[in-house]
């Protein structure tokens, strides 16, 4: 193999050497012979009449022939080109997917500029910036699920759930699988397993993790060219020196390709896209690196997707409506088949780490496939709906006892508070927010001496609230205790 390479290699640097001395003046000469890539990119062909009896064409040809002799044809598209991605800048992607799904406003924080390496330190950075503020609800890093090293990653993720879970514990964490894109039984391990115990024990109950990776329909075909591969139209020349290799069979029918690119009337914008078209059409290599760059460009971990899932529910729904059962759009399909068997782990594990599946049913397209937390065993807190339901009820809560932080500490208070919050509630239960037949049974608040405060509080101007919701069975409450800081006399 590497002596046939060596071969190609002596017969392509020839045949360029000698190209070099003609690709100026020979730019607009066409032959029903040869169509040749010269290393300027320019296509040069040989004419019978007036050129060919010439010692340098001829030299061209007999190259050009040594070279056709010394590669294998059918080995060219596995063997002299591969694909990969040169930076993994992919959050313009992702917001594209966040609002092709119900996605509305958000906070982008800055981590760095593009032609810098994406790093863990720089994303740790970013999320330490939203501790000042307080409008985010949903915290995701996609672009973490990119590092080159698993464990960094995690980190992200681990510390995403802290940030939730113990900095702010008013916003929940959407997480991705590593290499979600792969099956469960791929021979580098099971990577749901990876996922599980890499992502810890602490702050569970405030992230929902869901797989697989989706191939999506985000970046269509006219978004992708030459350009995405080397970023100009000098991407074209070795695609185009393999191309003369791999299609000799073709090589009559490109006179149009040197006819429509040495059109001088066409603009280098023009010239772009009629190179692109024009190749696409002409090469079955270059139509397929581009459909692999763009299948490469559609594979999108979930997360941004589903935080425009939980943002449709809530604009359409209500927050504590599950976002499951929903089906997702932009998405061709899901990386990996789950059947009710596969699911049967990633929904109920037995260390609780549930991950929230997603899947193509027959006549009902993609759908999200879950709604629980990384903290499956909680009775109170599996499900993600529920989690969010009581950030909000503690966030709306607490936000309007505010509007009493100036008053005395006295029964009026007290009353005016209940009130309030009860008149709140009503309304939430009403809605089927909260559950029960009666009030009664979905809520209830306490507030006052010798309820939820003692002398001591109200000397200390400290009102304490305590307020029991059914959340998801009538007959059981969870219980959010406030505390706030009155003025002092």
């Amino acid at each position: 193999m590497d002596n046939a390479k060596a071969k190609v290699k002596e017969a392509v640097d020839s045949l360029q050497e000698l190209l070099k001395v003609f690709s100026d003046s020979l730019t607009e000469v066409y032959d029903d012979k040869n169509v040749i890539v010269t290393e300027t990119g320019s296509l040069i062909a040989s004419l019978k009449d007036d050129i060919a009896t010439t010692e340098a064409v001829k030299k061209i040809d007999q190259a050009f022939n040594e070279l056709l002799l010394a590669i294998d044809i059918e080995s060219v598209p596995s063997q002299y080109y591969t694909l990969s991605r040169e930076d993994n800048y992919n959050l313009y992607y992702h917001l594209r997917f966040f609002f092709a799904n119900g996605g509305g406003p958000c906070y982008i924080v800055s981590v760095g500029k593009y032609g810098q390496d994406l790093e863990k330190d720089k994303l740790e950075k970013g999320i330490s910036l939203l501790l000042k503020e307080q409008e985010p609800t949903i915290v995701l890093v996609p672009e973490a699920a990119y590092l080159e090293n698993p464990q960094d990653c995690y980190d992200i993720q681990t510390a995403v759930l802290r940030h939730c879970g113990g900095d702010m514990k008013n916003r929940v964490a959407i997480l991705d699988v590593y290499k979600g894109h792969q099956d469960r039984n791929h021979e580098d391990g099971d990577v749901v397993t990876s996922f599980r115990e890499a992502i810890g024990t602490e702050f569970l109950d405030f992230g929902a993790a869901y797989y697989p990776w989706l191939n999506t329909s985000i970046v269509s075909e006219n978004e992708i060219s030459f350009k995405n591969l080397l970023g100009s139209w000098e991407a074209l020349k070795p695609l185009l020196s393999v191309h003369s290799i791999y299609l000799k069979s073709y090589i009559a029918d490109l006179q149009r390709v040197v006819t429509a690119i040495t059109d001088k009337k066409q603009t280098d914008a023009n010239e772009e896209i009629t190179l692109h078209k024009v190749f696409s059409k002409q090469s079955p290599i270059y139509a397929s690196i581009i459909k692999e760059k763009l299948q490469q460009l559609n594979l999108l971990p979930p997360s941004s997707a589903m935080a425009g899932i939980y943002t449709l529910v809530d604009s359409t729904k209500e927050v504590w409506k599950a976002p499951a059962n929903i089906g997702l759009s932009n998405v061709i399909s899901p990386t990996v088949n789950i059947s009710h068997v596969n699911q049967e782990d990633l929904n109920v594990p037995l260390n609780g780490k549930a991950v929230n599946a997603i899947r193509y049913f027959v006549g009902e397209g993609i759908k999200v496939w879950g709604a629980r937390t990384l903290d499956g065993n909680s009775l109170d807190w599996r499900y993600i709906n529920v989690r969010r339901t009581m950030i909000m009820l503690e966030e709306s809560i607490k936000n309007a006892t505010k509007a009493f932080v100036f008053d005395p500490n006295t029964a009026n208070t007290w009353v005016s508070v209940r009130s309030m919050i009860n008149n709140f509630l009503n309304g939430i239960w009403k809605r089927g927010g909260l559950a029960g037949a009666i009030p009664d049974d979905a809520f209830s608040v306490h507030i006052g001496l010798g309820e939820t405060m003692t002398p001591e509080d109200i000397l200390e101007g400290i009102m304490r609230i305590t307020v029991l919701v059914a959340i998801v069975r009538p007959a059981e409450f969870i219980e959010i205790t406030f505390q706030q800081q009155m003025q002092k006399s």
